[in-house]
């Protein structure tokens, strides 16, 4: 998963070229990943505490947010908050089953992309 930031004018920059490209008949390359406009937003979305989950949700694969909880040894209404929040930004994927909602994450490290 790559993660970076990007202020605001380099990413619509980075979007017209491609809208660009795509108007020529060129090949786009598809990029994934999550971008901050802001060292400081990034530091507000990916605290320790949520880096701590998305590494509990990779190496013990909790079957919900009530395990997540009790494996962290956290305040199950925290962690769903941070559940949630991971989510919106692209960082896990939630599966519901039955009753729970089981955190998953699809990649094995984030590589992190600071523009200058």
């Amino acid at each position: 998963m790559k993660v970076g930031i990007k202020d605001v004018k380099t990413s619509l920059h980075d979007f017209v070229r491609s809208c660009e490209a795509i108007d020529r008949g060129e090949k786009v390359k598809k990029e994934t990943g999550v971008y901050f406009t802001s060292f400081k937003v990034f530091r507000k979305a990916l605290t320790p505490k949520r880096l701590e989950l998305l590494h509990i949700i990779k190496a013990k694969k909790p079957s919900s947010i009530n395990q997540l909880a009790s494996i962290a040894k956290r305040d199950i209404k925290n962690v769903a908050e941070d559940v949630k929040h991971l989510a919106q930004i692209g960082l896990i994927e939630k599966k519901k089953a039955k009753r729970e909602i089981t955190p998953s994450i699809g990649y094995d490290k984030i590589l992190l992309e600071i523009a200058v």
